[in-house]
C-alpha cells in the first residue's frame, strides 16, 4: 500500500538481468506505481522497449534527444515529480559513470539532474537506488568496490548484490537481486523510519518441547505474524534480531535469526541477545508446559493409558520485563474467548507498556490477522489486514509510545 500512487522512474541497464527489471516493472504497475522505463542502448539489446511499454503502458524512454517530451527535455521533466529513480539492472560501467558524474545517455543525465531537497533551493527530492548486477570478479575488484564506496557517500542507496549462480556459470556476489525482493526493498525504502537508531528483539513462532526423540508438545503457530513485525522493524529502520522457533519461512533482508527449538533455548537465546536492546517483541508460542522428562528412545504403545508429567517453562517475558533497565516489552496474547479481560490482565500482572491481542481464530497459522492494542490509554483496534499491514501498524504505535516516554 506505501507504494500505490508513487511515481518511479526504472532505469535498466544492458546485462541478463534485464529480464527481472520486466517482471519488477509488471509488481510495481500492478501495486498502482506509474513507471516511467529509461533504457541504455545495451539494454535494449536483452529487453526491447516495446515489452516495457505493453507492461507499464506508458512510453519508454531511451535517446537523449527524444523529441516526445514537450520541453525536449526528457532528462529534466521524467526525475520532476518522481518520488524515485531505481536503475535495475546497475551494470559495473553504470557505477563507473555516475560516480564520475557522466551525463552522456539519457539515463546518467536524468540521474545527474534529478531534484535534491536543499540545492538549488528545490523542495523536492528524487532519491536514487541501484541493484548492480554483474560478474563477481568484476563486483569484487577494486575499482568497483572504490566507486561503490563513493556512490553511499553520495547518498546512492544500493539494493543489493545478492549471491548465487550467474549466468557467466560463476557463483558468488553480484548476482541481482529477484524481482520481488527489489519490490520489497523499495517499500521498505519509503516506510517511515520511526525506529531508526532503535535495536529490536524479537521472538516468532512455535516452541516444541520434546516426549522423545519422534514426539512433543507443540502448537499451531506459524511464526508469520512474528516475521511480519521483524520485517515491520527493519523497515523502520531499527537492527532486529529475530529468535524463532521451528519454522519454514524466509529470514526477512536485513534481520538477524538466531533458531531455536524449545523454550529453554529460546530463553538462552534472548537473555543473550537482550543486552542492549531497546525494543523486546515477545511475539513467540512459547509452550507453557513440557514434559518433564523426555524418553531417550521412542516410546512404544501399550494397552495402557500413559500419564505424562509436565512442568512450567520459564516465562521469558516476564523474566525480561522485570530487568532493572528493562527494554520497552511488548507481549502478545493469542486467546479463544474474552480477549479484553486476559490481554489486560496480561499487560497488568507483567507491567507491559503494550499487549498485542487477538482471538486465535481471527488469525492462529494464517495470512491475515485482527488485533486490538492495549495499553495505558485504554484500547486501540487495528483493522483487518495482511500480517505485514499489521505489523506495520503495530510498529507505529510502538513508537508512538516510545517517543511519549522520551516526552517524558
Amino acid at each position: 500500500m506505501v507504494l500505490t500512487g508513487k511515481s518511479i522512474v526504472l532505469g535498466v541497464t544492458g546485462g541478463v538481468a534485464a529480464y527481472k527489471a520486466a517482471e519488477l516493472a509488471r509488481l510495481l504497475v500492478k501495486a498502482g506505481v506509474r513507471v516511467n522505463v529509461v533504457l541504455t542502448e545495451a539494454a535494449a539489446r536483452f529487453v526491447g522497449p516495446a515489452t516495457f511499454q505493453a507492461l507499464t503502458g506508458q512510453p519508454v524512454w531511451s535517446d537523449l534527444w527524444d523529441q516526445r517530451m514537450p520541453s525536449g527535455m526528457a532528462h529534466i521533466d521524467l526525475t520532476r515529480g518522481a518520488d524515485a529513480i531505481l536503475v535495475a539492472p546497475a551494470s559495473a560501467d553504470f557505477l563507473a559513470r555516475l560516480v564520475h558524474g557522466r551525463a552522456d545517455d539519457l539515463l546518467t543525465t536524468l540521474c545527474l539532474a534529478r531534484p535534491r531537497a536543499g540545492v538549488d533551493g528545490a523542495t523536492g527530492d528524487c532519491p536514487l537506488l541501484a541493484a548492480p548486477a554483474m560478474n563477481v570478479q568484476m563486483w569484487q575488484n577494486p575499482a568497483t568496490q572504490r566507486n561503490v564506496a563513493q556512490l553511499i557517500a553520495d547518498g546512492v542507496t544500493l539494493l543489493g548484490p545478492a549471491c548465487g549462480e550467474q549466468a557467466c556459470g560463476e557463483t558468488g556476489l553480484g548476482r541481482m537481486l529477484e524481482a520481488a525482493e527489489l519490490f520489497d526493498d523499495l517499500a521498505a525504502f519509503f516506510q517511515p523510519k520511526r525506529l531508526a537508531g532503535k535495536r529490536v528483539l524479537l521472538t516468532a513462532g512455535p516452541t516444541y518441547e520434546p516426549l522423545d526423540p519422534v514426539r512433543g508438545l507443540t502448537n499451531l503457530s506459524s511464526g508469520k505474524m512474528g516475521f511480519a513485525l521483524a520485517r515491520a522493524c527493519a523497515e523502520a529502520g531499527a537492527a532486529v534480531t529475530l529468535v524463532a522457533g521451528p519454522v519454514s519461512l524466509a529470514t526477512p533482508r536485513g534481520v538477524k535469526r538466531i533458531d531455536v527449538q524449545n523454550a529453554a533455548e529460546m530463553r538462552g537465546a534472548v537473555l543473550q541477545a537482550v543486552e542492549g536492546s531497546d525494543i523486546f517483541i515477545a511475539v513467540a508460542a512459547v509452550a507453557d508446559y513440557r514434559p518433564a522428562q523426555a524418553a531417550t528412545h521412542k516410546i512404544k504403545k501399550g494397552a495402557a493409558a500413559m500419564t505424562i508429567e509436565l512442568v512450567a517453562n520459564p516465562d521469558i517475558l516476564a523474566e525480561i520485563a522485570a530487568r532493572p533497565q528493562a527494554p520497552f516489552c511488548v507481549g502478545f496474547a493469542a486467546e479463544s474467548q474474552n480477549l479484553a479481560d486476559y490481554a489486560e490482565g496480561k499487560r497488568m500482572s507483567k507491567k507491559l507498556p503494550l499487549v498485542v491481542g487477538n482471538l486465535v481464530q481471527d488469525g492462529l497459522g494464517g495470512d491475515r490477522n485482527s488485533v486490538v492494542l492495549f495499553d495505558a490509554n485504554g484500547q486501540h483496534a487495528l483493522p483487518p489486514a495482511d500480517k505485514l499491514e499489521v505489523a506495520r501498524g503495530i510498529v507505529a504505535h510502538i513508537a508512538a509510545l516510545i517517543g511519549k516516554q522520551g516526552k517524558h
